[in-house]
């Protein structure tokens, strides 16, 4: 394995398989920050502390495997293009600041791209993993083991009354993010989604998009996550942001509901107007096709389009990306390049499903 087999391939292999209701929630993740005693976070740290920490884990941890994820690879951000930084960033491999700011960084990625431990971020470790559908109680578990096994060879930063000690104060405790991924075009449609985020936000999660803290909901695509971390079990955590989520996903259904019995005709014109926008657009931008596959996404879920996977939604949505583009195209792009390029890949994945 290698570091084109996290590029070349728009979907990571464990979004292929299915979840409960993965109609609607695309992705359960559990995130936990981790710091190595005694070491200044890496947002003070020496560069040659940070090097000493990231050779540390390659030397350790590159082509081990834990369970059932197999070969880690060790990947070096000092290493990567600035596209193949984006592309990693695309499929959620690596976060937008590990790209960005630190060249003494990394990450352990296994075979199946369901685990990344990132190395030097705002922390010096932060584990993440990824479940198809609504999975968090899962992955959580798995987070854990992963998390034990780690701790085997490093000292973490640990207070008895605080918890784990993290670089943001807001991560301080259990140092956790879970994190769901959903998909709610119905109501995102009839306004409902604007009046439930701050609802949401009181309960202590809070609501951004596709990429997290500062992205847009593009493809009315949403991530909802814990802001407390500290005061709360990861478990207590985990169980009120599934309670959450389990309120959406009946909303969002009745929602669909509603918009079928109200108004069927005119929403099956939207989905298959968007789906000739696709089938046939020459030129098109990333919010419009984003748009577009949304209702696509709805049409295939409501039983409107048959013969599609319903899994073309999470590959389209990297296919058509800025960084994903130009890597399939080996060179750097003009965005008008890329508003033709994206048009002619989303027409060739949807002829591959006739």
């Amino acid at each position: 394995m290698s570091l084109q087999h996290f590029i070349n391939e728009a979907i990571s292999p464990w979004m292929r398989e299915t979840g409960p209701d993965n109609d609607i929630v695309m992705s359960s993740r559990i995130r936990l920050a981790r710091n190595f005693a005694n070491v200044p976070y890496p947002i003070l740290a020496e560069q040659e502390n940070l090097e000493r920490i990231r050779e540390f884990f390659a030397e350790e941890y590159s082509h081990q495997s834990f369970g059932n994820y197999e070969d880690l690879e060790f990947v070096s951000t000092k290493e990567l293009t600035p596209v193949e930084k984006s592309v990693l960033v695309e499929k959620h491999l690596i976060s937008p600041h590990l790209a960005k700011y630190s060249d003494q960084a990394g990450a352990l990625i296994s075979q199946n791209e369901q685990v990344s431990v990132m190395i030097n971020e705002e922390d010096h470790i932060r584990i993440q993993l990824y479940f198809p559908g609504l999975q968090l109680k899962e992955a959580l578990e798995q987070a854990f083991a992963i998390d034990d096994w780690l701790e085997e060879k490093v000292n973490y930063a640990f207070d008895e009354t605080k918890g784990y000690l993290t670089s943001c104060p807001t991560n301080v405790g259990t140092g956790m993010r879970a994190s769901v991924m959903m998909h709610l075009p119905a109501l995102a449609m009839t306004n409902q989604i604007n009046r439930m985020i701050p609802a949401i936000s009181q309960l202590g999660f809070v609501v951004r998009g596709i990429y997290g803290e500062g992205s847009e909901a593009l493809g009315n695509i949403f991530q909802i996550s814990n802001q407390i971390t500290l005061g709360k079990s990861e478990v207590d955590i985990v169980e009120d942001l599934e309670s959450v989520v389990n309120q959406l996903i009946d909303h969002e259904r009745i929602a669909r509901d509603h918009i079928i019995e109200r108004a069927e005709t005119k929403i099956e014109d939207r989905i298959f107007r968007s789906y000739g926008v696709l089938e046939y657009c020459r030129i098109i931008e990333s919010k419009e096709a984003a748009r577009c596959i949304s209702d696509v996404r709805l049409g295939i879920d409501l039983g409107i389009i048959k013969n599609t996977s319903g899994s073309i939604l999470n590959e389209l949505m990297v296919l058509t990306q800025p960084g994903f583009l130009q890597q399939y195209a080996n060179r750097t792009l003009k965005a008008d390049e890329r508003d033709v390029l994206r048009a002619s890949l989303i027409r060739e994945r949807l002829k591959l499903e006739k």
